[in-house]
């Protein structure tokens, strides 16, 4: 039992406000009795990516009449993106929540207890109920304050095992929380003392998160988001990276207690007897086909019978194809990997996370066998300052060369070039990484036009928005839709094509993030529904102010693009960014045939063109002998109905195969 268990809770009171004030935190109890009275404040620094992104600045004050309350501001800087987010907790004696705001931009979202009865406001439900006797208040994107305030109520109430929060749906799950750990840090010459928790519940994932002994949060990393990031207490600050150290090291034995759920079903040698054969090369499919595999790597596959007693997975009436890669993921946390590989995704491309985090998980794949799809890594550069993305900053040509000797230390496959690169130093990447034997791919940086990063060196692009902007003349309004057939348009397609430059357009990101919210994410993703609750929230919740006609065709002139640039013959590999995990995939592939693709030349998109992308089409993206048995089993013909994708039954990773239900339940997936 952890500390603060053991203690009475009137010690417990009584310790906080004893070591609060022996920091300095709380002022002189006259002035209490002019105004109320600030016991405690704080400022925690936010990090994206461990980019030092904003503030959180918080106050708790007592207004003399048996209540606190708790306001906190976050003001971050996004890559340009300003946001401020208000919140606001009243609570009464033993930390017992009372009222809870919070807002950001537009969007206000309100608990309010009476008696034994909570009423919660949130996006567009209401409900009313019941409260339990033990439950805080909360919503999925809590302060780094209000989970402080959170932890001071879970210790004082006993360390229950699972704490529900207050949410306006009833299928909201408790957080679980737990002490894994303690740790010691010098800072300034002083040793300081932290125990580690995880949370599980509040977001997708579980995060990690540090109390001193003051019972304050000193730092939360967090993995359960779009893209990792960590809030940091002032204080801590300098101990930022032993704590993202820390953090990893706790991912990992997260990790090995989900892989104890899971065991594979079939390895070693054994024959997949009785499937349609789809084998990713574009030929036509086999009917009672059989796929021999013995260990990690395919032997035979065809319409030949098994070996004569060799063990048999019989796959009537379902469809196999190579396993699905995932070409931009951001991957934020050991849960990626079991729900990527219930998707059917063996191959992952992760385009620009945190170092530590991403070489621990790659390296525990790839030698250790944990679950997940094999990773392959673009190392994220670019300009420092407010507009910057990512922890490895290039000013000068000098700084993008060490930037991309770097990441090759580490074995990373790309570099990743982003938006606020000058052309030189994007000249001076291209150069090395090509030096290197690392293709460059990411954003086109806003000093040039696709024409130029092509000319710079770049090899492959993320998101479609890069191509279409080019399309258009460079004074064309914001809005303007490209005039396929113009001179320019034809002449950045032709050069795509001369160069192969790989393009991951990205469509069903830009479909979640920019869908006006009168559209239920569900319609058109019904992955949403089989995915954990903090997941679900999160995307039935995402949408924008957009009017559906112009949602509409917006959409309709990504997908002439895709069209387009298909016909044409320039390469196209299917990625998700931080759509739904595993299910974005799918979505992203639905739009393909949409845009007007066949449904092999889609399933394609993501096997054999972008293995041939990462230059690794002699190993895999196609079921043919000797390549690396990653295979996906789906009920249904997705030649037929693509949609039929969504239908995975099995995936074999190297050799190993698992079933995709039992996968995506180890991270909270119904499928």
């Amino acid at each position: 039992m952890s500390e603060p268990a053991e203690i009475s809770r009137r010690t417990f009171v009584l310790k906080s406000i004893a070591s609060l004030a022996a920091l300095g935190l709380l002022p002189a109890l006259a002035a209490a009795q002019q105004r109320p009275l600030v016991i405690e404040r704080g400022v925690y620094q936010v990090h994206l990516l461990l980019h030092a992104i904003g503030t959180e600045e918080y106050t708790i004050t007592d207004t003399h009449d048996g209540r606190r309350v708790l306001t906190t501001t976050t003001s971050t800087n996004d890559r340009g993106t300003k946001r401020t987010s208000v919140s606001t907790l009243t609570f009464a004696d033993h930390f017992e929540p009372l009222k809870l705001e919070q807002k950001s931009g537009d969007v206000v979202s309100t608990t309010e207890v009476s008696g034994i009865k909570a009423t919660v406001h949130e996006g567009a439900e209401t409900r009313t109920f019941a409260q339990r006797p033990v439950s805080f208040v909360g919503f999925a994107s809590m302060p780094a304050a209000m989970q402080m305030m959170m932890m001071r109520y879970w210790q004082y109430h006993h360390s229950p095992a699972h704490l529900p929060i207050m949410r306006a749906s009833d299928q909201a799950p408790p957080l679980d929380i737990k002490l894994v750990g303690r740790e010691s840090f010098q800072i300034k010459g002083k040793m300081v003392r932290l125990t580690r928790y995880t949370v599980a519940n509040l977001m997708f994932g579980r995060e990690i998160l540090w109390m001193d002994d003051s019972y304050r949060v000193a730092a939360i990393m967090t993995f359960a988001g779009g893209l990792p990031q960590e809030f940091v207490l002032d204080e801590y600050e300098s101990a930022t990276g032993n704590l993202a150290r820390s953090g990893v090291r706790q991912e990992m034995l997260d990790l090995a207690e989900i892989d104890s759920q899971v065991t594979p079903e079939a390895q070693g040698a054994y024959a997949i007897v009785g499937a349609r054969l789809i084998d990713g090369s574009g030929a036509a499919p086999v009917e009672q086909a059989t796929v021999v595999v013995r260990d990690g790597r395919i032997v035979s596959a065809g319409s030949a019978p098994p070996p004569a007693g060799m063990r048999i997975v019989y796959a009537g009436g379902k469809s196999l194809l190579p396993g699905l890669w995932e070409m931009h993921s951001h991957f934020s946390g050991i849960e990626f990997g079991p729900a990527l590989l219930a998707a059917g995704v063996t191959t992952a491309r992760d385009c620009g996370g945190e170092l530590d985090f991403l070489v621990t998980i790659r390296d525990a794949i790839a030698k250790q066998h944990v679950l997940g799809p094999r990773l392959l890594l673009a190392g994220l550069i670019d300009a420092g300052g407010p507009l910057g993305f990512g922890f490895v900053d290039a000013e000068t040509r000098a700084e993008g060369v060490a930037a991309v000797d770097f990441y090759a230390q580490h074995h990373f496959q790309q570099i990743k070039v982003y938006t606020q690169l000058q052309p030189d130093v994007l000249r001076a990447i291209a150069a090395e990484a090509h030096a290197k034997g690392m293709t460059v791919t990411g954003h086109v940086p806003a000093a040039v036009d696709t024409f130029e990063g092509i000319a710079d060196g770049m090899d492959q692009v993320n998101h479609l928005q890069f191509i279409t902007r080019s399309m258009l003349p460079p004074n064309a309004p914001p809005d303007a839709e490209p005039d396929l057939n113009s001179g320019r348009a034809q002449k950045l397609i032709a050069l795509l094509k001369e160069k192969q430059i790989v393009v991951d357009p990205t469509a069903g990101w830009g479909e979640m993030a920019g869908h006006p919210r009168t559209i239920d994410a569900a319609s058109f993703e019904p992955g949403v529904n089989a995915a954990p609750f903090p997941t679900a929230a999160k995307f039935r919740n995402m949408g924008t102010a957009t009017d559906a006609a112009k949602f509409h065709a917006r959409m309709e002139v990504d997908l002439r693009v895709i069209d387009a640039l298909h016909n044409a013959g320039v390469p196209i590999v299917a990625g998700s960014d931080t759509g739904l995990i595993g299910y974005g995939l799918a979505r992203e592939l639905e739009l393909y045939v949409q845009a007007g693709m066949t449904p092999m030349a889609a399933i394609q998109t993501a096997t054999l063109n972008a293995a041939r992308a990462m230059r690794l089409d002699a190993e895999s993206g196609t079921i043919q002998p000797g390549k690396r048995a990653d295979l996906v089993l789906v009920d249904g013909n997705p030649l037929a109905n693509i949609s039929d994708i969504r239908r995975v039954s099995k995936v074999i990773t190297e050799g190993r195969m698992y079933d995709s239900k039992e996968l995506g339940h180890t991270v909270g997936f119904n499928r």
